[in-house]
């Protein structure tokens, strides 16, 4: 019975926004373009969370902004650059590719290919390696051992 009430919780269960009622605009397709670009633009306040899903007050206000700019007529790159050039691109969840943004894109390639150049060296220097034991012994130090064995051997002296 309990997992039956779990499925049907998992089942009505929907993703919470914090776009108000009062907040969404009464064209859809404008609605829509609001709620696509909310969800691409981060909370000054929360960091982690994009405007769409914040509860914080100046989310609400940036939500409002973004949907008074569609409503005036902006396209949706007009109200991104707007709010970029009061926020800086920190307001960006996914900032642009430009120079000053290369080594935050290019990291990842740089240390994937690092890693996987690291590992072949590794394995190459694994197989050229003689896989031999130690060296063998020497005259003189076969002569050494047999002195040392033949020593704490009983009877021996």
């Amino acid at each position: 019975m309990r997992v039956i009430a779990l499925l049907l919780t998992l089942l009505t269960a929907t993703p919470a926004f914090a776009v108000l009622p009062g907040e969404r605009l009464a064209d859809p397709r404008l609605e829509e373009r609001a709620r696509a670009l909310s969800q691409d633009l981060r909370c000054m306040v929360c960091q982690n969370q994009s405007i769409d899903d914040s509860d914080a007050p100046l989310a609400r206000d940036l939500r409002v902004l973004v949907r008074e700019r569609l409503t005036a007529g902006d396209s949706d790159r007009q109200v991104v650059d707007f709010l970029v050039s009061r926020y800086g691109e920190f307001v960006l969840l996914r900032p642009r590719f430009g120079w000053h943004t290369a080594v935050l894109w290019g990291a990842p390639a740089l240390f994937l290919i690092g890693g996987v150049g690291y590992l072949l060296m590794a394995a190459r220097r694994r197989r050229s390696s003689p896989a031999a034991g130690p060296a063998p012994l020497t005259d003189e130090e076969k002569a050494k051992l047999a002195v040392i064995v033949g020593a704490d051997q009983p009877g021996r002296t």
